[in-house]
């Protein structure tokens, strides 16, 4: 990385090669379940790759080969969520998080291989790209755990699958494998688990290589659309448009398709 970035954990690590910020949730041992301290350490990552202007894409990935996140440490559960009060603090830590996933305005890429469980899904969920391996499992278990999920979280999977798909997975709580992920529309794409990692670096690579204002204006108009009529900001995505005409990166574009070469983007 350009900067070191302090964490309070061994867990979770983090990285930038190529343009690409990878954030890696390093619990292998309990196939990556989510501890506290590795939701206050998700916040500092994204908030130095949102700072980093070499940084155009970020990949989400958990270490090993068995799992993406398997889902909360559940053996903190007594120490950190062991009733109302307790949860509702290590729910004000995961939020922070979550609204860091939700507000970047960088691409997000979820690599998932193996278990992509309950609050491992619910952050793959933020992703705008799920690719996953063929013998990923993904599923939501709350209604095994006596626990309920938020709005926004919520929300996001409804968006995504539609509201039958989501009852489905939230009333069952089973595990769905690859193939019926991608056929509800939960990931973008499957591909052998050996090559997974290649898939992501192509996809991410790709991004890397594009105007940056250019995929910034389109991940946020999206958002916009994706929102109620009447809290969509139009004249905001008429300005993203406007920045995009303005730019250096613009003029590059075209230079360089009228060159027949590749461009190369600056970000302003």
């Amino acid at each position: 990385m350009n900067e070191a970035i302090e964490l309070n954990t061994d867990k979770m690590q983090a990285e930038v090669r190529d343009g690409i910020g990878w954030m890696i949730f390093n619990n292998p041992k309990r196939r990556n379940a989510l501890s506290l301290e590795m939701w206050e350490a998700i916040a500092a990552i994204l908030d130095s790759f949102q700072e980093d202007d070499s940084v155009r894409v970020v990949v989400m990935k958990g270490a090993g080969d068995k799992a993406f996140v398997s889902g909360a440490d559940i053996s903190q559960f007594e120490e950190n969520r062991s009733d109302a009060g307790q949860a509702e603090r290590y729910s004000a830590v995961s939020a922070s998080a979550r609204e860091k996933l939700a507000g970047l305005d960088k691409p997000l890429i979820a690599m998932i291989q193996g278990f992509c469980l309950g609050g491992g899904l619910g952050i793959a969920l933020n992703a705008d790209i799920r690719i996953a391996s063929e013998n990923a499992q993904l599923g939501i278990p709350a209604a095994r755990l006596g626990i309920a999920y938020g709005y926004e979280s919520l929300k996001l999977l409804v968006d995504l699958v539609g509201p039958s798909h989501a009852k489905e997975i939230l009333f069952s709580a089973r595990r769905l494998s690859a193939a019926e992920a991608l056929h509800i529309g939960l990931v973008n794409r499957v591909v052998p688990a050996g090559e997974l990692e290649d898939a992501v670096c192509e996809v991410a690579a790709k991004i890397a290589s594009n105007a940056p204002l250019s995929v910034k204006a389109s991940k946020r108009t999206i958002g916009e659309i994706l929102k109620d009529p009447s809290d969509r900001d139009l004249d905001g995505i008429a300005e993203f448009a406007k920045t995009c005409f303005d730019s250096q990166d613009y003029t590059e574009g075209r230079t360089a398709f009228m060159e027949k070469r590749e461009p190369k983007f600056i970000g302003r």
